[in-house]
């Protein structure tokens, strides 16, 4: 028998242990109501995730790979749009996004230092550090309580000669109102960037977000609608805009050749770049200055495994949602539920609770209740941003951003709101758990 047999045949043996491994070493936990910890998010996987990673691992490619091309075609189709690239993280993607629209290729579009750029400040700070560190000015608005997305009342007010963009997250799953928000940017002329990284799978007019702008990111971190361990992409239906991206994403290169392939163009040592000489070689000519945002094929392997289980992921996300939202309507008079912005259909990220004013209790008291009952809860992320300590320079120099108004919801969810999660793995037993905690907080308040 041939070696490359031996070794197929062996691959195989091992490939079939890793099915037998799975099914020892993760049997499903049995949910003990009041033992049992119940985490916001966590991986959901089988057999096919680790069958993918050993099949990678075994090939020991490790670089953007087959897998790697395989999960950019299927994810494009899945989103329905032309171009995607896999990078290493949600937050690389939010990096390359807006770092492409700073190309010299985009003419008087675009964007430069102290250009500004419309967003909110209740959110992931990921969404704006790319502003930030370039130079450019975030300009935040505030948003609305039942959706936690930006107030499109305000986005007229926000605006100014220097506005080139709008860069946004769709809130834990809930669209922001993508159709006043598309049509300002249209008559404005703005990029739009959507943070689709929390809304994997969520609709809007029966489109799925992440489509709409003019480049849409995902994050595929653990907690997240799928996972690669790390991970992200960037999304387009811009032939221009992929060329920048991919090619700020491998090392600011000229060259679209792929790892392990040579001459794609036919023109290697054939052409004239800059002041280098003639014939200088392709795979060495960076057209701008990029970076190395490339995924490792064996999480790509992941994510393939993982894409197909999406649109349960989704379907379940939405599900776990109502049966909380259903458990919990009692509470209402002293809780603001989440509401889905009109027209959407979230792919829920996690379940907002801000508590209204005059509920008689602050948010640190119904946490630590939840806490103590082994129910993992999260704030909406960093609140109001400008309020956090990286912030501290910009401020004190007075310059960096710009606020329109008053953030005043934008600071009560920073004061008074919090999550819980309904990822795919959450039993309807835990979510009723987690409402009867809710409820038992309640009515510790109202006595009957």
């Amino acid at each position: 028998m041939q070696s490359k047999d031996q070794a197929e045949v062996l691959k195989q043996d091992i490939l079939e242990k890793v099915k037998q491994y799975y099914s020892l070493a993760f049997t499903p936990q049995e949910f003990i109501p009041g033992q049992s910890r119940i985490p916001y998010a966590s991986r959901v996987f089988d057999e096919k995730e680790l069958l993918n990673l050993v099949d990678s691992s075994l090939e020991f490619w490790l670089t953007y790979g087959r897998f790697s091309e395989q999960f950019e075609e299927k994810f494009a189709q899945f989103l329905g749009v032309k171009h995607c690239l896999l990078v290493n993280s949600g937050s690389s993607a939010n990096l390359l996004a807006f770092m492409a629209l700073t190309s010299d290729l985009l003419g008087e579009r675009k964007i430069r230092p102290e250009d500004e750029i419309i967003t909110v400040a209740a959110g992931f700070p990921t969404t704006i550090a790319p502003i930030i560190q370039y130079g450019a000015v975030p300009v935040f608005v505030d948003v609305t309580l039942e959706t936690a997305n930006i107030d499109v009342a305000l986005l007229g007010n926000a605006l100014s000669k220097k506005t080139k963009a709008v860069m946004l997250a769709h809130t834990l799953g809930n669209p922001f109102d993508v159709y006043i928000v598309k049509e300002f940017c249209d008559k404005h002329n703005l990029w739009l960037i959507e943070d689709n990284c929390d809304a994997l799978g969520s609709k809007y007019n029966n489109k799925l977000t992440g489509t709409f702008g003019d480049i849409g990111t995902s994050s595929f971190y653990p907690p997240h609608h799928m996972t690669m361990g790390e991970g992200g992409a960037v999304y387009t239906n811009d032939n221009l805009l992929n060329k920048i991206l991919l090619s700020m994403r491998d090392w600011g290169r000229d060259c679209k050749c792929p790892s392990g392939v040579d001459n794609l163009c036919g023109r290697r040592f054939d052409q004239s770049f800059g002041t280098l000489p003639h014939g200088y070689d392709h795979k060495y000519i960076y057209s701008h200055f990029g970076y190395n945002l490339k995924v490792s094929d064996m999480q790509a392997a992941i994510g393939c495994a993982q894409l197909d289980k999406l649109p349960g992921f989704i379907e379940k996300r939405r599900e776990n949602f109502d049966i909380l939202y259903q458990l919990l309507e009692p509470v209402s008079d002293r809780f603001i539920l989440p509401q889905a912005t009109d027209n959407s259909l979230p792919s829920w990220f996690g379940f907002l609770l801000t508590i209204r004013d005059d509920a008689g209790f602050k948010r640190e008291e119904i946490v630590k209740h939840l806490e103590s009952q082994f129910i993992q809860t999260r704030m909406l992320f960093g609140g109001n941003l400008v309020r956090q300590p990286c912030f501290d320079s910009l401020r004190d120099s007075g310059s960096g951003f710009r606020i329109v108004g008053e953030l005043a919801n934008t600071d009560k969810i920073m004061t008074s709101s919090f999550w819980v999660g309904v990822y795919p793995g959450m039993s309807k037993e835990m979510l009723e758990y987690i409402a009867q905690k809710v409820l038992q907080f309640y009515h510790q308040l109202s006595p009957a």
